[in-house]
């Protein structure tokens, strides 16, 4: 049984290494760009100054954005916090999950969902075709 089960590890691991290698692309493209919707919690045992301090402290403002992400859009919203929407190239991602780690934490609980933009795939089926634009 424990010869079946290494041999089984043993062609995962080999079968998940080929398939990397094929599918890794070798330039980035316009359609390796993804968006991330973060959301920012506040801490209600905080007052926005004390959020604000901690933030600061941590270097957020210096380093939230790294290199080659841009924001599509930053709200608030009433009663959670704040919702950040980030277009980044894939290869961005673990640096922006880290720069959240080490600037954002302490002073907010996050979520993180990648997200894509599905208006223009519905805006011909609706009636109402008006979109604001900011």
């Amino acid at each position: 049984m424990k010869k079946v089960l290494l041999l089984g590890l043993f062609l995962l691991q080999f079968i998940g290494y080929s398939q990397a290698i094929e599918t890794t692309p070798s330039s980035e493209k316009a359609s390796d760009k993804l968006l991330l919707t973060i959301f920012l919690k506040h801490d209600q045992s905080m007052n926005l100054n004390e959020i604000e301090k901690i933030r600061t402290d941590q270097g957020f403002y210096e380093n939230f954005l790294p290199e080659g992400v841009a924001v599509v859009n930053w709200f608030v919203v009433m009663g959670i916090g704040q919702m950040v929407i980030l277009e980044l190239p894939a290869s961005k991602l673990s640096a922006v999950n880290l720069a959240i780690e080490r600037t954002a934490w302490k002073a907010f609980k996050t979520e993180i969902y990648p997200t894509y933009n599905l208006y223009p795939i519905i805006e011909n089926k609706l009636k109402n075709k008006s979109k604001v634009s900011y």
